[in-house]
């Protein structure tokens, strides 16, 4: 384990005097330690803490501690343990009671897996417990019903499963605040009645369902319970009179199944800061009292079926800094907003028409966010001259969109300084040009050279770029002054001392012999760094024009996101204007060759070419080729493998994060034959900037993945529903066996997947799609009902399409048993 640096001590001092080290009043024995953040690494020595028989408080958090020792577990007179933001992998030890004075503990942000232990119940005393952002599963145990003290509990972004204990709702009389976000609880009609105290609740991104009449109780001040599936009309909460909605500050409904009119149930919420109703399933309605909320800062009524004019009324709540109608059915004009604190308006996608205020247009300069998209707006206003409007709008005034570009209205650059901005780009362009031809003949000069050289790499210290590489399709150049000068980051080992010149021999000098694949972002190949690091190393070639330390802080945050379904980020190179990003290697190959590529019954690595899988009680196992992708219950496993890993993605990571480019050449298999989503993160890098708005501009879509709001890019951008749609798609390949576009469609020649097999589905005729060779491997009306998800994931509206945190729960529902 490596060692905090020596500044923070003095070692000729006592260690009572240590920083960071508390004693008891004779000094003879230490009771608190607290070394968070001070650069802690691997595994804790065995006989180190665990000889500190009377501490009571110790703080490790914020440090690289990959496990603890055996002894860890004897530190019977603790009562605080905070262990956050660590890389503690495996199993919570059951060991756990042996703490039975702990009053709190904190082990979020970690990497522990399997169920949370039921021995937690043995924690009598437990006031805190955080459990939050790890890879815990199975259900909540029973024996946490035991843990009565309990005033916090956050088990959010875990992969918990199952329903609650029960009488979960009663056992916890003074809980303030609960957290079960971003699992996938599915219970029915949750109670909370017994919890009187509870003051804060979460349970948002699950697979909740029924009515929402049971959680609307005690003193609740925030309540969280989007993203699920409850049900009903919204006004029979008023039906239950124990709740007091005066305390009510935050509420977000947003993302279920609730009807009914949105409004009756807010007659007493004046302090109400923020509301999202969002996405549900609102009868049509006008636009109801909201200037009645006066304390409103935050208001989503996106897609809530909202009808009539906007009133001018809502100009009343002085307070409101983000307002969100987008995707309603408003008419009429926007009304004289004087909202001084206004940050965030959204009023796309309705029939709006007229001119936008005055007042309002002169506040955009000062907005973070707008979009005025796909109204009827006619942009007349006087006393603005026809250069205004077009530079402070983009697309037609008569068709799809017309938004405003935040960046338009700030301060234009100074004209001397546009022409010397030009001069120097043209003077670039000519050196760039000139350069390209040195290195074409240059190349092809010294390509014989270079074959004797790569296997002398590491011995030569004085060779020297820019390196030169070729693949199939492209030419790619890092350019670094010598290969050794430029570092490697690996997460996990940041004491090795790896170099672009390991990096040059881990792949033959990046060989085509060790080329994997060439992908969108660039080629991929495979090496051996040393330590025997088995990887998949993916240049980044094509064009990301972020600075060096804003790509490196980008690909810093990628590498502590972790999944059980993502592909590992195992560090990064920065080469010259090259992103080098080095992943863990999936040695089982990705989707698109298993399904289409290659023969099935064919391994696409020599490693594994006598290797063969069949299934058995726990899943599938190395023992037989003729299997691989030839059962219906794989099949499923990798489709619910790739969900989980997207809303993780989606509902996981905060702020959420769209892949952008989901497609089955994306998801890998590892060594276990677990299923691994690639890629994620990487379209922001290719973006001009951590805080540029065209970061998010829209992808280039592959062949037969492209969703349908897509044909007119200028009205959208990549959201969460464009990456379901591509799920439906790569949903569609594993049931069908057949590509997205060029396969045989016999009914239509003209057709692609997509169209293919909705059309199917609407007459009926699923069953014609499913791949003859896993018909009779399972349960037909699973897979016919599998073809139905993928129909609701290819919806044309991205509005009708679920969240993936709805499809775990639908594709769990069909899972194949376990044979018995």
């Amino acid at each position: 384990m490596g060692l905090a640096s020596s500044q923070n001590y003095n070692f000729s001092a006592p260690v009572c005097l240590w920083q960071g080290v508390f004693c008891d009043a004779q000094k003879e024995h230490v009771t608190g330690l607290v070394a968070s953040g001070f650069g802690l690494s691997g595994a804790i020595p065995e006989t180190t803490i665990g000889k500190l028989t009377n501490l009571q408080s110790l703080d490790l958090s914020s440090n690289k501690i990959t496990a603890l020792p055996s002894d860890f577990w004897s530190l019977g007179s603790l009562k605080s343990l905070n262990l956050s933001c660590n890389q503690i992998s495996g199993s919570l030890s059951s060991n756990i009671d042996n703490f039975g004075l702990l009053e709190t503990i904190d082990l979020s942000s970690n990497n522990f897996s399997s169920e949370i232990p039921a021995a937690m119940g043995s924690l009598n005393s437990l006031q805190v417990l955080k459990l939050d952002r790890n890879g815990f599963q199975g259900s909540i145990p029973l024996g946490v019903l035991n843990c009565q003290s309990l005033v916090s509990l956050d088990l959010s972004l875990n992969q918990l499963s199952g329903s609650l204990p029960a009488g979960f709702g009663a056992a916890f009389p003074k809980l303030k605040s609960l957290n079960l976000a971003a699992n996938e609880i599915h219970d029915r009609d949750t109670d909370f009645a017994g919890m009187k105290s509870l003051t804060t609740l979460n349970i948002s991104g699950n697979l909740f369902q029924g009515s929402v009449i049971g959680v609307f109780q005690g003193m609740l001040q925030v309540m969280d319970l989007s993203k699920n599936q409850f049900q009903g009309h919204i006004s029979q909460v008023q039906s239950n009179f124990s709740y007091n909605w005066s305390h009510l500050v935050y509420l977000d409904l947003s993302e279920n199944l609730l009807s009914g009119k949105m409004f009756q149930l807010l007659g007493e919420t004046q302090n109400l800061r923020f509301l999202d109703l969002a996405y549900n399933g609102f009868p049509r309605q006008k636009f109801p009292p909201i200037e009645k909320l006066t304390s409103l800062e935050y208001l989503n009524l996106s897609k809530t079926n909202l009808t009539g004019h906007i009133p001018g009324k809502i100009s009343e709540l002085s307070n409101l800094h983000t307002l969100d109608l987008s995707a309603n059915h408003l008419a009429g004009q926007i009304p004289s907003l004087s909202l001084k604190n206004l940050n965030v308006l959204d009023v796309s996608l309705n029939n709006l028409s007229g001119e936008i205020p005055v007042s309002l247009l002169e506040r955009l300069k000062w907005m973070e966010r707008f979009n005025f998209s796909c109204n009827n707006f006619t942009l007349c206003a006087s006393g603005f001259s026809p250069e205004t409007f077009q530079s402070a709008f983009s697309g037609s005034l008569n068709s799809c969109p017309i938004a405003a570009q935040p960046g338009l209205f700030r301060r234009k650059t100074n004209r001397h300084k546009s022409l010397a901005l030009a001069l120097s780009f043209s003077f670039s362009m000519v050196c760039l040009l000139a350069g390209v031809l040195f290195l074409a003949f240059g190349c092809r000069r010294r390509s014989r050279t270079w074959v004797v050289k790569q296997t002398s790499l590491r011995e030569e210290q004085d060779v020297s770029g820019p390196f030169s590489f070729q693949t199939d399709s492209t030419t790619w150049v890092a350019d670094v002054k010598q290969a050794n000068s430029v570092p490697v980051v690996i997460f996990e080992k940041p004491l090795l001392n790896i170099t672009f010149a390991d990096l040059l021999s881990a792949t033959s000098n990046f060989d085509r012999g060790t080329l994997l694949t060439e992908g969108k972002f660039g080629p991929v190949y495979r090496g051996f760094l040393p330590g025997g690091i088995h990887v998949a190393v993916k240049v980044l070639v094509h064009g990301s024009i972020m600075t060096d330390q804003e790509a490196a802080r980008e690909l810093e945050y990628l590498g502590t996101i972790k999944h059980q379904n993502l592909v590992p980020l195992t560090g990064y190179c920065l080469a010259g204007d090259q992103r080098i990003a080095i992943y863990d290697y999936m040695e089982n190959g990705n989707l698109q060759n298993l399904l289409h590529d290659l023969p099935l019954s064919g391994q696409t690595t020599e490693d594994c070419s006598t290797d063969t899988w069949e299934e058995d009680n726990n899943g599938i196992q190395n023992v037989g080729s003729e299997g691989l992708l030839t059962t219906w219950r794989f099949r499923h496993k990798i489709a619910l493998g790739t969900a989980r890993a997207l809303a993780f993605l989606h509902h996981g990571c905060f702020p959420s994060i769209i892949h952008k480019d989901v497609k089955a050449s994306n998801v890998y298999l590892d060594l276990n034959l677990e299923p691994r989503l690639s890629d994620f993160g990487l379209a922001k890098i290719f973006g001009s900037g951590l805080n540029d708005e065209t970061a998010e501009r829209s992808p280039e879509w592959s062949p037969g993945y492209m969703p349908p709001e897509f044909s007119q890019p200028e009205c959208d951008s990549p959201t969460a529903k464009s990456d379901v749609y591509c799920f439906g798609v790569v949903l569609f390949e594993l049931i069908t066996g057949k590509k997205p576009v060029g396969d045989d469609y016999a009914d239509d020649k003209e057709a692609n997947l997509v169209s293919w097999v909705r059309g199917l589905i609407r007459k009926n005729q699923g069953s014609r799609a499913i791949d003859p060779r896993i018909r009779d491997t399972g349960p037909a009306d699973q897979m016919e009902e599998s073809l139905k998800i993928g129909y609701l994931c290819t919806a044309d509206l991205p509005s009708k399409r679920p969240s993936m945190h709805q499809i775990v729960g639908l594709l769990k529902d069909i899972e194949p048993k376990t044979q018995q």
